[in-house]
């Protein structure tokens, strides 16, 4: 599929009127198998590709040639439309955010999401005008090259339940140029249908970061048009090696290849190898 097709594919699954699902691979593999059960689309996760490196999840951790070296290989593993975790831009200045989202693109990306985090251990939260002089730089930049920009306000996550100024920086997002608006980590139903009902562009919300866990249909009667998973998927299978192996070490047993993907059925969703091995 061309570069115009996904672009325009993607931003058709945004139209509908339910919401999509949106899953996070990991890598290439994990990538494939999610693509072989039908989504439209696919989005990396900035904490699954550090896990895969042995490193915590943060744009202190993560370079942009790493995040973007992960996202090109779950870009050439499925034809699908893929978004990515770009973080906060790797770096501060507008011109950076602009920059990345050019880069971005290079790689085969179709969209990306930019967070309002300044990053690194105290965490905080960007001041509005800098947070909104990013989306616009980065929007200029998403327009010529046919990129979904989705604009993150990270209140939530960062220690500041203050709704009325999530739906602010949301309004201002969209009228910088934000393609699609997300703010992780809302607390409920009241507050998801609130930041849709207030804003005039498509909303991801995130599930499987953590309680309460909302149906599509819930969210698509909220407003919601598109829900991702984050690095809920990388937990879960992080989660599944250390219980089969805390089994094996405790009990002596290996009932957990009971529960595994076959291998023929993983090979089989996997690329042939190269003709050559040089």
């Amino acid at each position: 599929m061309r570069r115009d097709q996904k672009y325009t594919a993607f931003l058709g699954l945004h139209t509908g009127d339910s919401a999509f699902v949106m899953p996070n691979p990991w890598d290439a593999g994990s990538a494939r198998v999610l693509a072989a059960e039908g989504f439209g689309a696919l989005a990396t996760t900035s904490a699954g590709a550090a896990v895969t490196q042995g490193l915590r999840d943060g744009a202190e951790s993560m370079t942009r040639a790493a995040i973007l070296s992960n996202a090109a290989e779950i870009v050439t593993a499925t034809d699908l439309p893929v978004s990515a975790d770009l973080e906060d831009g790797f770096g501060l200045a507008p011109e950076t955010c602009a920059k990345t989202i050019a880069m971005a693109a290079e790689v085969g990306l179709i969209g990306g999401s930019l967070e309002d985090a300044t990053g690194g251990e105290d965490g905080g939260i960007m001041d509005m005008g800098l947070a909104v002089e990013r989306i616009a730089a980065a929007a200029e930049a998403a327009k010529a090259h046919q990129f979904v920009l989705t604009a993150r306000a990270e209140n939530y996550l960062h220690g500041r339940p203050d709704l009325k100024d999530t739906i602010a920086r949301l309004q201002a997002f969209e009228a910088a140029g934000a393609d699609v608006l997300y703010a992780p980590g809302l607390p409920d139903l009241d507050a998801i249908r609130a930041v849709c009902s207030e804003v005039g562009k498509p909303v991801n919300v995130v599930m499987g970061l953590r309680p309460p866990f909302f149906t599509v249909q819930e969210l698509s009667e909220a407003g919601v048009k598109r829900v991702s998973v984050g690095g809920s998927l990388a937990r879960l299978a992080y989660g599944a090696v250390q219980q089969a192996m805390r089994a094996v070490l405790q009990d002596g047993e290996f009932a957990y290849a009971d529960k595994a993907m076959p291998g023929t059925e993983l090979m089989g969703l996997m690329r042939a190898a190269p003709t050559t091995r040089a």
